[in-house]
């Protein structure tokens, strides 16, 4: 059985590749998601800048309220709605998705269609 820091070093290791192939190729900026035991994050990051141009998480005060918590797949889809429109005030249309190493599907596959929804290309 493969222990717990094994599989997040595995984990690790396969984000840094994917957001080496994403700066190299890519003018577009990158859509970051990220979960934890305890909520939710997502920004958008400007590799050639190196800025942050967006950010949400779901531990905002004025982030909607859910019965379940801050980090289940209803949060996910409206922190998508919230970073798809603060994406449009800040002028940002086209986005590549960073998934930091983690499967799409879930938390992360119901983040990314929100966010299409919104208005996000990607």
């Amino acid at each position: 059985m493969i222990n717990k820091t094994a599989k997040n070093t595995k984990r690790l290791r396969r984000a840094e590749r994917v957001r080496y192939k994403l700066r190299q190729t890519s003018d577009r900026p990158r859509l970051v998601f990220n979960k934890t035991n305890r909520y939710l994050t997502a920004q958008i990051i400007d590799d050639a800048k190196g800025v942050t141009l967006v950010y949400a998480t779901t531990l905002e005060k004025d982030f909607p309220k859910h019965e379940n918590s801050k980090k289940s797949k209803s949060a996910a889809t409206e922190l998508g709605k919230v970073v798809a429109d603060k994406a449009k005030k800040a002028g940002v249309s086209q986005v590549v998705l960073d998934r930091s190493g983690m499967v799409y599907h879930g938390r992360i596959a119901a983040f990314a269609d929100s966010a299409r929804e919104g208005g996000l290309e990607f």
